[in-house]
């Protein structure tokens, strides 16, 4: 299980566990999941996706930002 913080410069969009996330990087789109090797990336305008343990796939669109993967930590600093 992943746990997922999301915040953009207006407030908290979503803090919680996941099974697995999927960004726009820089360099093109990247998924993270449990074990993913420290990271830190700049991120492009595109869609986010996630995947609750329920199940449940969260979509959104981000003009930019950054993530970081640390211990199963994934922090998303956005702006929307």
């Amino acid at each position: 299980m992943l746990q997922l913080k999301v915040v953009s410069p207006e407030k908290v969009m979503f803090d919680g566990a996941i099974e697995s996330i999927v960004v726009p990087g820089t360099l093109g789109r990247f998924e993270v999941l449990v074990g993913h090797a420290p990271i830190i990336s700049s991120l492009e305008k595109g869609g986010v996706e996630f995947t609750k343990p329920d199940g449940e796939k969260i979509q959104f669109n981000i003009l930019g930002g950054f993530i970081e993967v640390q211990k199963d930590v994934v922090s998303l600093c956005v702006e929307v």
